[in-house]
C-alpha cells in the first residue's frame, strides 16, 4: 500500500476518532431547574391554575379568557374509572376527564426482578404530572362555566372499567339547556379514541369549540438530552413532519392574549401532535380529514409544556346534536404496533415517529432487516451478527476490487521502489510518476478506502436504530448480556465477575477504564485485521496504526453492546474476505510474521 493510500486510511481513522473522543468528553449538557421558579398553584376541584389560563383562546364573537382559579392547599381525591388492557392499566380521573393514571404492562423499568413496570401519564399532585385533557372552548354568548374544561366533574352514564370490549360514557350537564357526553374507547394495544359531543335542549343556537390537550410539567425525569436523539414535541403538519425539542419550546413567540410562549400552525389536514421521549409517546391525532388548529405552548411561570389539537368552531342549532372523533395515542413506540397504525389505521406517516434521523434511508430499512431477522431467529444478538453478514453480502464485490487493487499494489512494490531510487527527494517528481504507473497498470489507489468510507455512514445508521429503537430496549444476547441496548456490564474491574464487588456504573468515568469483554475483543479483532498487512515503513505511521484498535477499545467500551456485536463481526468477517482474497491474488499474508514482529523491539538505526 502506498503513501497516499495509507493517508487516506489514516486520515479517515483518526477523523473518525475526534468524532467519537468528542461524543465522550463534551456531550450537550443538562439542563438545569429554576430554584426560583415559581409553584403551580391548586384550585379547589384539583385543577391547577394554568389548567384554566392554558385553555385555547375562546372560540370567536370575541369571548372573555378564562378567570383566574382560586388557591387551595391540597389536592381531594377525585373519582376514577379504572383502565385495563393487556398492555396498559390505570385509571381516568372523573375531575376534566382526565386520562391521567396510566402504566404499560410489557415494560419495566429495570432488568431487577422486583422493577416497577413503566409509568407513562401521572396526574397533577404527582411528582411528575403528565396527561391529556378535553373540553370545549366558548363562543358567542356562552362563557366558561357553560363548557367542560380540566375543572369539570363529570359522571358515569355508561361503563364501570375502560378495557377493549367495553367503552365507557362521561356526562355533564350546564344546567342551561346543553348537555356534553363523552364516550372513552380503546383497543388492545396503546390507542384510545375520545368522541366528544354536545346536545342543545335550549331554545337558542349556540357556538363551540372542542379540543384536545397533553400537558406536561416540567421535563421528564429520563430525559437523554442527547443530540442524537430527538425528545419534546413531534408533529406532522399537512405531509410535513416537525420535531421541536424542549429547549427549543420556551424561545417561541409569546401570546400576549394568553401569557404564554406559543405557536400555533393551521392544519388542512391529516395531522397529530403530541410528546415524544426515547421510547414512549403521546400524541393526539384528529381525524383524517379534519381540519384543526396545532398548537406547542410553554408557560414559564409554572413550568408547563403543552401540545394541544383545536378542531373548528360548531353551531348547534337548538334542538340539534353535534359530536366530533379524535384518538389519543398513549403508550410505547413499538415499530409494529405504529407501522399498523399508519398503515391499516390511515393515521399519515405515523412511523416516523420514531426518529429515524438524517440517515433515514439507512435506518429504515437497517431496522426493517433487523426486525425481521430477530422475528425469524429469536435473538436479538443473532440477528445483529446476521445482519452484520448480509451488509457484508452486500457490499462483497466493493470490497473484492478494495482488496485485489491493495492485492495489485503490492505487485508494483518492486517498480516503486526503483521510482524511489530514481528520483530521489523529488517529491513532485515522484507523484507524477506514480500517477503514470497507476495509469499504466490501471490501478486505483484509493479503491482499498471505498469499503471503510461506505462502513462510516452504515456504522453511524446502526447506531442510531440500537439506540433509538425500543425493540433493543432489554433485548438479551447471552449469559451476562442481557440488554443490548446498554453498555457491556462485565468489567476488568473485578475480574469480569470473579472478584465479590460490582463494576463501575456504565454512566461513571470509571466504566471507560476498566472494561469488559465486548470492548476488548473489539480490540483485538482490530489488531488481528491490521496484521494482515506489514507494518508501514514510516515509524510515525506505524506508530499511529499500532496503537489504534486500543484507542477504539477504550472509546467504544462505553457504546451500546448490540453495536459491538456488529462491529466485532464485522471485523471477523473482514479479516476472512481479506484473507481469502489475497491468497487468490497470489499473496499469502504471513500472519504470524507480523504478529511476532509488532512485538519485537526495533533495533536504533547504526549512524
Amino acid at each position: 500500500m502506498d503513501d497516499q493510500n495509507k493517508n487516506l486510511i489514516l486520515a479517515t481513522g483518526l477523523s473518525f476518532l475526534v468524532i467519537l473522543v468528542w461524543f465522550v468528553l463534551f456531550p450537550p449538557p443538562m439542563p438545569e431547574t429554576d430554584p426560583n421558579a415559581p409553584a403551580v398553584v391548586q384550585t379547589q376541584d384539583g385543577a391547577t391554575s394554568t389548567d384554566i389560563a392554558l385553555l385555547p383562546p375562546a372560540a370567536g364573537d370575541g369571548s372573555a379568557a378564562p378567570a383566574d382559579a382560586t388557591a387551595a392547599t391540597t389536592v381531594p381525591a377525585a373519582p376514577r374509572l379504572p383502565i385495563d388492557t393487556p398492555e396498559l392499566e390505570g385509571s381516568i380521573s372523573l375531575i376534566g376527564g382526565r386520562i391521567d393514571d396510566l402504566s404499560l404492562r410489557g415494560y419495566f423499568e429495570t432488568l431487577a426482578e422486583d422493577s416497577a413496570i413503566v409509568r407513562l401519564l401521572a396526574p397533577v399532585g404527582s411528582a411528575d404530572p403528565y396527561y391529556a385533557l378535553y373540553g370545549w372552548a366558548p363562543g358567542g354568548d356562552l362563557g366558561f362555566d357553560d363548557v367542560p374544561g380540566a375543572n369539570t366533574e363529570w359522571r358515569v352514564e355508561q361503563g364501570e372499567k375502560l378495557t377493549p370490549e367495553s367503552p365507557v360514557t362521561l356526562v355533564w350537564e350546564n344546567g342551561k339547556g346543553l348537555i356534553f357526553r363523552r364516550v372513552i374507547s380503546i383497543d388492545a394495544n396503546f390507542m384510545f379514541s375520545v368522541t366528544q359531543s354536545v346536545e342543545n335542549t335550549g331554545a337558542a343556537a349556540v357556538r363551540l369549540a372542542p379540543y384536545g390537550i397533553v400537558a406536561r410539567h416540567g421535563l421528564p425525569d429520563d430525559l437523554q438530552n442527547f443530540f442524537i436523539l430527538h425528545e419534546g414535541v413531534v408533529r406532522k403538519v399537512d405531509g410535513q413532519l416537525d420535531e421541536l425539542a424542549y429547549d427549543d419550546i420556551p424561545d417561541l413567540d409569546v401570546v400576549a392574549r394568553e401569557g404564554a410562549a406559543a405557536e400555533v400552525v393551521d392544519v388542512a389536514a391529516n395531522g397529530w401532535i403530541g410528546f415524544t421521549d426515547k421510547y414512549w409517546m403521546t400524541t393526539l391525532i384528529p381525524g383524517a380529514d379534519q381540519p384543526f388548529s396545532s398548537v406547542t405552548k410553554y408557560v414559564a411561570n409554572a413550568d408547563i409544556y403543552q401540545t394541544e389539537a383545536r378542531l373548528p368552531v360548531m353551531t348547534v342549532e337548538a334542538g340539534q346534536s353535534a359530536s366530533v372523533t379524535t384518538q389519543l395515542f398513549a403508550g410505547a413506540k413499538e415499530w409494529e404496533t405504529i407501522r399498523n397504525y399508519q398503515n391499516a389505521g390511515g393515521i399519515e406517516r405515523f412511523l416516523d415517529s420514531i426518529d429515524w434521523g438524517w440517515f433515514y434511508f439507512l435506518t429504515k430499512p437497517i431496522f426493517w432487516l433487523l426486525h425481521n431477522l430477530n422475528v425469524l431467529i429469536g435473538n436479538m444478538g443473532l440477528a445483529i451478527i446476521a445482519l452484520t453478514v448480509i451488509i457484508k453480502a452486500v457490499l462483497f464485490p466493493l470490497a473484492y476490487k478494495s482488496y485485489a487493487s491493495m492485492a495489485k499494489m503490492r505487485e508494483l512494490q518492486p517498480q516503486m521502489e526503483k521510482l524511489k531510487e530514481r528520483v530521489g527527494d523529488d517529491r513532485q517528481k515522484m507523484q507524477q510518476e506514480m500517477m503514470e504507473l497507476y495509469k499504466r497498470e490501471k490501478v486505483n489507489p484509493a479503491a482499498g478506502c471505498l469499503p471503510i468510507l461506505l462502513q462510516i455512514p452504515i456504522f453511524f445508521s446502526l447506531y442510531k436504530v440500537i439506540f433509538v429503537t425500543l425493540e433493543l430496549r432489554h433485548a438479551p444476547f447471552f449469559g451476562w448480556l442481557n440488554d443490548l441496548s446498554m453498555p457491556d456490564s462485565s468489567s476488568t474491574f473485578n475480574l469480569f465477575g470473579l472478584l465479590p464487588w460490582d463494576a463501575p456504573e456504565p454512566t461513571s468515568i470509571l466504566a471507560l477504564i476498566f472494561i469488559g469483554v465486548l470492548p476488548i475483543l473489539l480490540g483485538i479483532s482490530m489488531w488481528l485485521q491490521q496484521k494482515l498487512n506489514p507494518q508501514p515503513t514510516d515509524p510515525t505511521q506505524a506508530a499511529i496504526f499500532a496503537w489504534l484498535p486500543w484507542v477504539f477499545m477504550f472509546m467504544l467500551g462505553g457504546f451500546a453492546s448490540g453495536l459491538l456485536v456488529y462491529w466485532i463481526a464485522n471485523n471477523m468477517i473482514t479479516f476472512a474476505q481479506q484473507y481469502i482474497i489475497m491468497k487468490r491474488h497470489g499473496y499469502t499474508p504471513d500472519l504470524f510474521d507480523n504478529i511476532r514482529g509488532s512485538f519485537q523491539r526495533k533495533k536504533p538505526a547504526d549512524k
